[in-house]
C-alpha cells in the first residue's frame, strides 16, 4: 500500500485452518489484492490445527494463537504495584458485566489489563486465589440474581478458567504500521482493540454471522450451571458492544447485520455494507439437471447448519416423491464427528438412509450445485451465505431459511422459509420439484442477479478502497494508559528478564 501500512487480518476458528464460507471470503480477499502485504493472526483451539489453505505469497507472516492448551511464557503472578493495578482493573471488568449498576466501564478495564496481557502477566494473575475471591464476592452480592443461584467455588473456578482462555488474544501485538482487520466480532477483536488504544492502529471490523447471537445459541447446549453461562455471555455482550463502539469502520456483509450492529450501539456513519461476491466464471451455469429428482446441500457439517431440519424435510419430500435423493457436500470439521453420527442415526430413524449420501468435500464446488435440481440451506444463523450465491451463479434455484442476509441474497429468485420448520421447507422443495418451468426460470434469474450485484471483483475493490482510506488516516494514538513497563517494578527482576515476553510480535 502506498502509505506503507500493511493489513493484519484477525480470524477465529476459520482461515486458514478450516474450510467454509468465512474462510473462502478471507482467501478471496487476500488473493484479490496481491499488491497488499497481509499478516495473518488466526485464533485456534490448541495451536496444533493444520493449515488447510495454500497461503499466497502476499501473506508475509502467519501466526496461530491457541486459546486452549498450555500457555507459554511467564508463570509467576504480578506483585507490588502491578498486582494492585491488576486487582482494580479485574474487579472493574467483572462489575461492568455482572453488576451494570455499579457504573464500571468494560472498555477502560480491558485496556488497563492489556499491558499485563502483553507482558505475559495476565494469565497467572487470573489463576490466583485473590481473583477467585473477587468473583465470589461479586457473585454473592444480595442484589444480584446470581446470589439466588448459590454459585459454588467450582462455578467460579470454571468461569475464571473460561475468561482466562478468552482473554489470551489480548496479549497479541499488531505491527504499528498495520490496518487491523478483524473478520468477526468477539475474541478476534481483542488484539485490534488493544492496538487501536495503545498504538494508534486503525481498526476495521467485518461481521459475517452475528457473533453474539451465535454465542447465545451455543451456550444453550453447554453443561455449565447458569451462573457460569451468565458470566460468559455477559463478557461476550460487553466485548461485542466495545468492538462496535471502537472500530473505525464496520463492514457488515448484509443489511440484517447492519441493523443488529446499530441496535448494539454502532454509529451508523461508521457502517458500510459490503456484500460477499463470487466469480461467475468460476461458477458457470451448471447445465442440464440430473435425471433423478435431487436436492443438494453444500457446507460444513456443523450444528449451526441445522441439518436435522433438512433431514426431516427430506423425509417428508420422499413421502411424496419416493425417488428423490439428498446429496450433502462438505467436510466434517475437527470435533464434528459426533454431530455427523447423530445425523446418521436420525436418518435411520426417519427411514431416509437409502436416498441420502454424505459426499464429503468436493474440489470443484460448482459440481455440488450441478448435482441437483434445488439447492437447500437450513441454517439457523448465517451472514451472507456463499453457498447461496454460488448456487445462484450456477443457475440453480434455492430453498433457504430466513436468517441473516439470505433474503437480500436470494431476492425473488428462490423460496425462503422460516428456520426449524421442516414442513414448510418440504412444501417449498416439492413446489419447485413439481414445476419444471418455474424452477428453470428462477435459476436463470438467480444467475443474472449474481452477475448484476454480487461479483467478486466488486467486493474486493470495495475493500481495497477501505484499506487505503484507513491506512491514510492520521494515527489515533492517545496514551490513555501507562505501559506495563511504567508501573511494574518486578519486570526489572532478573527472573523476569530471562523469560521471553509472551504475546510480542516476533
Amino acid at each position: 500500500m502506498r502509505t506503507g501500512r500493511q493489513v493484519t487480518m484477525l480470524t477465529e476458528g476459520t482461515y486458514p485452518h478450516v474450510h467454509g464460507g468465512v474462510s473462502t471470503w478471507c482467501d478471496q480477499l487476500v488473493k484479490g489484492m496481491p499488491e497488499v502485504d497481509f499478516h495473518l493472526v488466526s485464533l485456534t483451539g490448541t495451536g496444533r490445527e493444520p493449515v488447510t489453505w495454500e497461503l499466497p505469497p502476499n501473506v508475509r507472516r502467519h501466526r496461530s494463537v491457541p486459546t486452549w492448551g498450555r500457555r507459554p511464557g511467564r508463570r509467576r503472578p504480578p506483585h507490588g504495584r502491578a498486582r494492585r493495578r491488576f486487582t482494580a482493573a479485574y474487579e472493574h471488568l467483572l462489575l461492568s458485566f455482572l453488576d451494570p449498576g455499579a457504573g464500571c466501564d468494560f472498555g477502560e478495564a480491558l485496556y488497563e489489563l492489556a499491558p499485563l496481557a502483553r507482558a505475559g502477566l495476565l494469565a497467572p494473575a487470573l489463576r490466583t486465589e485473590s481473583a477467585l475471591r473477587a468473583l465470589m464476592w461479586i457473585w454473592t452480592m444480595p442484589h444480584l440474581q446470581t446470589a439466588a443461584a448459590r454459585p459454588t467455588v467450582h462455578d467460579a473456578l470454571t468461569a475464571i478458567d473460561l475468561l482466562e482462555h478468552a482473554l489470551r488474544p489480548l496479549g497479541v501485538r499488531i505491527p504499528r504500521q498495520s490496518v487491523a482487520h478483524a473478520v468477526s466480532s468477539g475474541l478476534a477483536t481483542l488484539p485490534a482493540l488493544a492496538a487501536r488504544r495503545l498504538d494508534g492502529v486503525p481498526f476495521l471490523l467485518t461481521e459475517h454471522g452475528i457473533y453474539l447471537r451465535e454465542r447465545y445459541l451455543g451456550y444453550r447446549g453447554t453443561t455449565q450451571r447458569w451462573p457460569v453461562k451468565a458470566f460468559m455471555l455477559g463478557f461476550y455482550r460487553e466485548l461485542n458492544s466495545l468492538g462496535y463502539h471502537a472500530a473505525d469502520l464496520i463492514t457488515p456483509c448484509n443489511q440484517y447485520n447492519r441493523r443488529w450492529e446499530e441496535r448494539g450501539g454502532a454509529d451508523g456513519d461508521r457502517i458500510r455494507t459490503v456484500y460477499n461476491g463470487v466469480d461467475p466464471s468460476a461458477f458457470p451455469h451448471a447445465g442440464p439437471e440430473p435425471d433423478t429428482p435431487t436436492l443438494t446441500w453444500c457446507g460444513r457439517i456443523d450444528p449451526i447448519k441445522d441439518l436435522e431440519t433438512l433431514l426431516r424435510c427430506y423425509a417428508l419430500v420422499r413421502a411424496e416423491i419416493p425417488e428423490t435423493r439428498l446429496r450433502l457436500f462438505g467436510p466434517v470439521p475437527p470435533g464434528g464427528e459426533a454431530y455427523r453420527t447423530r445425523l446418521e442415526k436420525l436418518a435411520a430413524e426417519l427411514g431416509a438412509t437409502d436416498g441420502l449420501t454424505f459426499e464429503g468435500r468436493v474440489s470443484e464446488v460448482w459440481r455440488a450445485y450441478a448435482a441437483g435440481h434445488v439447492v437447500m440451506l437450513s441454517s439457523i444463523s448465517e451472514g451472507f451465505p456463499f453457498s447461496l450465491i454460488e448456487a445462484m451463479s450456477c443457475g440453480r434455484t434455492t430453498v433457504s431459511t430466513d436468517v441473516g442476509g439470505v433474503r437480500e441474497a436470494v431476492g425473488d429468485t428462490g423460496l425462503v422459509v422460516p428456520p426449524r420448520e421442516p414442513e414448510r421447507m418440504a412444501a417449498a422443495a416439492l413446489t419447485l420439484l413439481r414445476d419444471d418451468e418455474r424452477r428453470l426460470e428462477l435459476g436463470a434469474l438467480a444467475r443474472q442477479r449474481v452477475v448484476d450485484r454480487f461479483t467478486l471483483r466488486r467486493s474486493v475493490d470495495n475493500f481495497r478502497t477501505i484499506y487505503q482510506e484507513l491506512a491514510g488516516q492520521p494515527e489515533v494514538y492517545r496514551p490513555a494508559v501507562e505501559t506495563v513497563e511504567d508501573w511494574t517494578e518486578e519486570l526489572h527482576d532478573p527472573w523476569y528478564a530471562s523469560v521471553a515476553t509472551d504475546g510480542t510480535d516476533r
